[in-house]
């Protein structure tokens, strides 16, 4: 099992490099990465949460403990994700994060995303999610980004209060 990162930690603070050399190196850490999470109850975990700057999540729905109504959805392994378009609805969810034990936040997300990535192999797929599969899509790829849930709760705070004020 590899370590999961915890909030503190700079690595789950930095931009990600994209996946250049799709091999059995990146099958191995994706497989790692897996193993990792699902060990820890998880329904999804990006790259940087196992202290890889690279590009790639993944996502792997299940019903557990820490999401009783997830849907199921077979693993998938996300690689140099884009998001192409999304809905201007925002939907409020709880979310949980592999990376801060035992908090949750209620986190605005887009209903639904279009969006673009490639596999392990290097082809490239486009897909639109919606509801909660959206909602893992855009957790992770935050992650990417360096931004946490820390970070996401805080922009919305600060957006609130923006339009409070006007």
């Amino acid at each position: 099992m590899l370590a999961i990162a915890q909030v503190g930690e700079a690595i789950l603070n930095r931009q990600v490099q994209q996946v250049t050399e799709f091999s059995a190196t990146l099958t191995q850490l994706a497989d790692n990465m897996l193993e990792s999470m699902m060990l820890a109850k998880g329904i999804g975990i990006a790259a940087p949460q196992v202290n890889q700057s690279i590009a790639m999540f993944i996502m792997a729905s299940k019903p557990n403990e820490r999401y009783p109504d997830a849907p199921y959805i077979e693993p998938c392994i996300v690689v140099n994700p884009k998001i192409i378009a999304c809905s201007d609805e925002l939907v409020s969810g709880e979310e949980g994060c592999l990376s801060i034990e035992l908090q949750r936040f209620v986190i605005l997300r887009h209903e639904w995303v279009e969006v673009r990535f490639q596999d392990l192999n290097g082809l490239e797929h486009q897909q639109t999610l919606t509801g909660f599969i959206a909602r893992i899509f855009q957790h992770e790829f935050d992650h990417l980004q360096g931004i946490t849930l820390y970070e996401r709760s805080a922009m919305q705070t600060e957006s609130s209060f923006g339009e409070d004020a006007q």
